[in-house]
């Protein structure tokens, strides 16, 4: 998947976006449409995907280190699940982390993308729900912003960790004052978010998940993502703006942030007695 604004932002309004299959609909259709795109479209979200693997590998990254499930923090191999375009795999190997890199995709249009990509080894589209591999096949797997467009993010999430011996996910936290306001609404159900997670509910779904929680953290987003559709000087001082005070507020009171606006919550899941 991963076509959706990583951080918040909103995807710019063009005919293809007005055109294309709601995603809660169709997913197959709606995201074979977004990448797809052409021309100037194509070359502005291509960019956007790279910019938003940059912030998910900082936190897959993190999260191996602190877990300390391998020596180093560094699996021998990851399987990412909706890989998208494969940006966040290609990002992990362009900083040497994940060993043997491989991805799954529910679309034909992003497998084509990631599948050109060399440094992945292996891209297959699969049918969303059971993964074409044995039993932990692979030592990390990926789901980073995946769980929110699913109908049993919990059940997903299980068969991540039956074929990876740990998994990391990452999710928008969307149950804020904020993401209730009409157009937030609109545009996640355009995106096809069937799930709104607090923080308490993501880890409801890794405990339903039959999993344990062994290293969290929260990412307010950085500058960059916030000023990455901003055109002109006052549209990036506003985005400027906006970003200081989240990630002010976000610093010195993490949970009022969290009921006021979008944070992106990610972590580390091991079963039982790992």
């Amino acid at each position: 998947m991963q076509l959706k604004p990583l951080l918040g932002a909103r995807l710019r309004p063009s005919v293809d976006n007005r055109r294309m299959v709601d995603a809660a609909l169709d997913p197959v259709r709606f995201y074979d449409g977004a990448y797809s795109r052409d021309g100037e479209d194509a070359a502005l979200y291509s960019r956007w995907r790279a910019l938003g693997a940059v912030g998910k590998a900082d936190h897959v990254i993190a999260l191996c280190a602190r877990a300390g499930v391998w020596a180093g923090g560094r699996p021998a191999s990851t399987l990412e699940v909706g890989c998208g375009d494969g940006a966040l795999l290609s990002e992990l190997h362009r900083r040497r982390f994940g060993g043997r890199l491989c991805g799954v995709e529910i679309t034909h249009a992003a497998v084509e993308i990631a599948a050109a990509r060399h440094e992945i080894q292996s891209v297959e589209r699969y049918d969303g729900q059971r993964l074409p591999c044995p039993d932990r096949a692979y030592e990390l797997g990926v789901l980073s912003h995946v769980l929110e467009h699913v109908p049993d993010p919990a059940a997903l999430l299980a068969e991540a960790a039956r074929a990876c011996r740990a998994v990391v996910l990452e999710v928008p936290l969307e149950a804020n004052l904020s993401a209730r306001r009409a157009g937030k609404r609109r545009h996640a159900h355009e995106v096809g978010h069937l799930q709104r997670l607090h923080r308490a509910g993501a880890r409801a779904v890794v405990a339903e998940a039959g999993l344990l929680v062994v290293a969290e953290l929260e990412d307010p987003l950085p500058l960059a993502v916030h000023r990455f559709f901003a055109r002109t000087r006052r549209a990036r001082a506003l985005a400027t703006a906006k970003w200081a005070l989240r990630a002010s507020l976000h610093r010195l009171a993490p949970a009022l942030a969290r009921r006021l606006f979008t944070v992106h919550y990610a972590c580390l899941c091991l079963p039982p007695g790992a």
